[in-house]
């Protein structure tokens, strides 16, 4: 049966590199969905990767309609998928006001993630794999223990809620007051994890015995647009090839139980608390 797999935010840095993995670890007829918000973009990715396996779609992840449709679709077409990267994610940038970013920054990276979680699982086939790209900044360690309980045991759906009340306190100006850390990346993060942690605890006895792998991963300090704006030192980022490498390891190779449901990095489980 030939290997069927997805990319969000594929058109560059580390999703252009998950892409370009998968299509060179790709059989002969095997498919690569390489996906992003621009068609132009997403074109011209394909066509520099210039591999048989790479199929564009223009998909974007804060549309949880186009997400479900995409996944139906898939499932008609191929009976499923093995392998989704759920890699979308909105920038942030170092001077402009978290009022003004956290909308989208939640919408993408947030909502953008349980739409995945919700529409590709039910798709997903036995023995495959859904990473969610996180960072090491996703743990409960990151927040002040007041806020643990927002996220400790909770459903996708409370997951949702919690991530929504918290850009509305961002935009309202009250997070801070709630004791919630000034950079929204952490918050976000924290989310993301949680909304694995959510569905594999539903899931987990028959993913485990299908050998079906979920779990957040932080490839680690990546140089790409998007980072550099952050640190003044980049000497020692991976390139998004070299990021991408552990991911698809992970993804393709053989299940190691103690990953499942957790944040991984560098074939570290990074302990939730």
């Amino acid at each position: 049966m030939s290997r069927i797999s997805i990319v969000t935010g594929a058109n560059q840095g580390l999703g252009y590199a998950l892409a370009e993995g998968l299509a060179h670890r790709a059989s002969a007829d095997d498919v690569v969905y390489l996906t992003g918000r621009d068609a132009g973009r997403v074109d011209e990715a394909a066509a520099k990767i210039d591999h048989p396996a790479i199929r564009t779609h223009v998909l974007d992840v804060r549309d949880g309609d186009a997400v479900a449709g995409f996944a139906a679709q898939l499932a008609e077409r191929h009976g499923g998928v093995d392998a989704v990267f759920s890699n979308a994610a909105a920038r942030l940038s170092p001077g402009a006001a978290n009022s003004e970013q956290v909308v989208p920054f939640v919408e993408t990276n947030n909502l953008g993630t349980t739409h995945i979680l919700r529409s590709f699982l039910p798709v997903l086939r036995p023995g495959g794999a859904l990473l969610i790209v996180a960072s090491s900044f996703g743990t409960l360690r990151q927040l002040p223990p007041h806020l643990h309980s927002r996220f400790e045991g909770r459903s996708l759906e409370e997951v949702d809620a919690t991530m929504l009340a918290w850009r509305d306190a961002v935009v309202n100006g009250t997070a801070g007051a709630e004791g919630w850390p000034d950079w929204i990346n952490i918050p976000s993060k924290v989310g993301q994890v949680a909304a694995v942690r959510a569905v594999a605890a539903q899931r987990r006895e028959a993913d485990a015995a299908s050998g079906t792998l979920i779990a957040a991963v932080c490839p680690g300090l990546i140089d790409t647009d998007a980072s550099r704006p952050w640190f003044a030192d980049m000497s020692g980022a991976a390139s998004p090839a070299e990021g991408a490498k552990p991911l698809l390891d992970l993804a393709l190779g053989a299940r190691r139980p103690e990953y499942y449901g957790e944040l991984v990095q560098f074939g570290r489980v990074l302990r939730w608390l």
